[in-house]
């Protein structure tokens, strides 16, 4: 999977970023990928995911799965993810 352009969060920001991921396609459904990051208060990088299966459904929404020492390290995590993880993931939040 292919990240979105690295952005470097601000060191004194705890707020969440979004950043939105490729989209899962399957069967003519589209699930919209969101991955939320933010730098906890221990310094640590923490991410979670959201699918979104339309508009108007509520996201189905991992807890910070995703971590790492620095923000390379937490993308690493991500990019270590194939298409067919990412379906499991989804399927297992329903």
């Amino acid at each position: 999977m292919t990240v979105p352009s690295l952005r470097t969060l601000s060191r004194d920001s705890c707020e969440p970023v979004v950043f939105q991921l490729p989209p899962l396609h399957y069967k003519g459904r589209t699930i919209e990928v969101h991955l939320s990051i933010r730098r906890s208060d221990d310094g640590v990088w923490r991410g979670r995911m959201s699918f979104f299966e339309n508009e108007e459904s509520t996201p189905r929404e991992t807890a910070e799965i995703f971590r790492g020492g620095s923000e390379q390290e937490m993308w690493e995590s991500v990019n270590h993810l194939r298409e067919h993880h990412l379906w499991d993931l989804y399927r297992s939040l329903g």
